[in-house]
């Protein structure tokens, strides 16, 4: 077969739209938003225009979508910003979020002595409600908690809302990573009193490079850049606009054809669980992957029934057949470390059992489907 692409969660392929509409903006627009000249005020345009269209399917107002280089920035931006600007001397997050956050936090933890509290999170992903109200009552200094959206490697969905609605009546703010879910899941501010929330365009067929941020009016966060006034005076620096173009693109066409790509990859999900189930009856799932009420449709995470030696070639096995997937988060990439969320849900004789991540889009099919699993099923008898 030719080369079969399951590592979405990592990043997705550009649709063919988004490279057309991107390719006619650097052609056209090429003018710097910020100029008061026919050729600023085109570019300035699409700008706006594309704000107003993420806008309106978050229910946000437009002036709450800031532009940023992606899901780091967006994280590192609404963290430090907080405690920088905002006043947040308390920190709430768990041990299995993104590296963007995990890796902020305890900078700030190390230059601004910010206290960092880990809520507790069960076997399956899930943040333990019960244990997160105990930390929103510890003391009365300004708290901000931390906590993902869908997991990038487990494929977990937390309770966005009632997490919401739990820091809204302790008065702490709410930030949520939601790279994983935003062109996945519909989210509407206006139900759920999230104070940020985070995208990047990779992860729903848009360019890599580009994603944006949504910050509430009431919160008063201010930029960490210094320079010119672009992005309401949160995000200094001219504003890419082929990219953000190519966002909106692509996130017009997540939310238009949300359903019914959201059936075909969930068919494509149950149809692997049932191969995987069917050829390795030892096989676990991590995490709740397997349930299709508690886990995006877009993951599967495996922990096959192999022996040391031949968990450490399985990467480079699939990847001769040309098959990409995962070993965890594309951050892990080349590091020796295994999964840092694998080890925070894992007992250490289940970790010795390699796990692979597998992550679906609307461009897959059964047949790569078959192949993957034909594939490890000869490995795992070779």
């Amino acid at each position: 077969m030719d080369s079969i692409y399951l590592d979405n969660a990592a990043t997705t392929p550009v649709l063919p739209e988004v490279v057309q509409r991107m390719q006619a903006t650097l052609s056209t627009v090429y003018g710097n938003p910020s100029s008061i000249h026919s050729q600023g005020r085109s570019a300035k345009s699409l700008i706006e225009a594309a704000r107003k269209g993420i806008a309106k399917e978050l229910g946000a107002s437009p002036a709450e979508i800031i532009f940023t280089s992606g899901g780091t920035e967006g994280d590192n931006m609404i963290l430090q910003g907080a405690v920088r600007g905002l006043g947040v001397r308390t920190m709430i997050t768990s041990h299995i979020e993104h590296h963007a956050v995990v890796h902020a936090i305890q900078s700030l933890e190390q230059t601004d002595g910010v206290k960092v509290e880990y809520v507790k999170v069960s076997p399956s992903g899930f943040p333990d409600l019960a244990d997160l109200e105990r930390l929103l009552q510890n003391d009365n200094s300004k708290k901000l908690v931390s906590l993902m959206h869908v997991n990038n490697e487990l494929g977990t969905i937390c309770d966005l809302k009632k997490i919401a609605e739990l820091c809204s009546s302790y008065k702490a703010l709410f930030h949520s990573d939601t790279v994983q879910s935003i062109g996945h899941f519909r989210v509407d501010v206006q139900e759920v009193p999230v104070d940020f929330l985070v995208a990047a365009a990779h992860k729903f067929h848009g360019p890599k490079g580009i994603g944006f941020v949504f910050v509430r009016k009431k919160t008063g966060l201010q930029s960490l850049l210094f320079g010119g006034s672009q992005e309401r005076g949160l995000r200094a620096g001219t504003e890419s606009v082929h990219n953000i173009v190519g966002m909106e693109e692509a996130f017009t066409h997540a939310y238009a054809n949300l359903d019914n790509d959201r059936a075909y990859i969930e068919n494509l999900k149950t149809y692997c669980l049932q191969q995987l189930k069917n050829e390795f009856p030892k096989a676990s799932f991590n995490g709740c992957c397997d349930d299709p009420t508690n886990s995006t449709y877009t993951i599967i995470n495996v922990r096959l029934p192999m022996d040391a030696k031949k968990a450490s070639l399985l990467g480079f096995t699939l990847d001769l057949k040309g098959i990409s997937c995962s070993k965890g988060s594309a951050c892990q990439a080349g590091s020796e470390m295994g999964s840092h969320v694998l080890s925070h849900v894992l007992t250490e004789e289940q970790l010795k059992s390699p796990s692979i991540r597998i992550s679906f889009s609307k461009f897959n099919t059964i047949s790569e489907v078959d192949f993957l699993v034909k594939t490890l099923k000869e490995y795992a008898n070779s």
